[in-house]
């Protein structure tokens, strides 16, 4: 679906493109703190997702498709497939599944610095939502 350019299009396509950088900031943000406070991969994920469906209400969709050209489908079909192998992962060691293991390691830049396996958990929902989400609105744009 094409638009018409306007000349009021310069400052929706100006205000969309610091938005959305502001909105994927807050996205990495509530991700990585998911771990110890509230947020995580699913709503990471869906503020992701909400900042690319900016993005199509903005542009049109083929712009955002021709510059982005991810196939959301099957990045939800990697997350899913992510998060159920990181599940499956603690009973190779015989512990229950979504068993999450962590640890400290002091790395360079970022000193003592805690690693767990729920961040990969976190990584396969993270995707399976952003690919789910943006399937579901580009197949919602379609019925006309």
């Amino acid at each position: 679906m094409k638009h018409s350019t306007s000349p009021n299009d310069v400052i929706l396509h100006s205000v969309t493109k610091l938005a959305v950088v502001i909105i994927l900031t807050f996205s990495i943000d509530l991700f990585f703190a998911g771990h110890h406070n509230p947020g995580g991969g699913f709503i990471g994920g869906l503020s992701m997702a909400a900042a690319l469906t900016l993005l199509f209400i903005s542009f049109d969709i083929e712009s955002v498709q021709a510059n982005l050209p991810v196939d959301f489908t099957k990045l939800a079909a990697v997350g899913v497939l992510i998060a159920v192998f990181v599940g499956i992962g603690g009973m190779l060691f015989n512990q229950p599944f979504l068993f999450q293991a962590f640890d400290y390691f002091n790395l360079p830049i970022f000193g003592k610095t805690e690693l767990a396996t729920a961040v990969l958990f976190d990584i396969g929902v993270a995707l399976a939502v952003i690919g789910t989400a943006v399937t579901i609105i580009m197949t919602i744009s379609e019925d006309r």
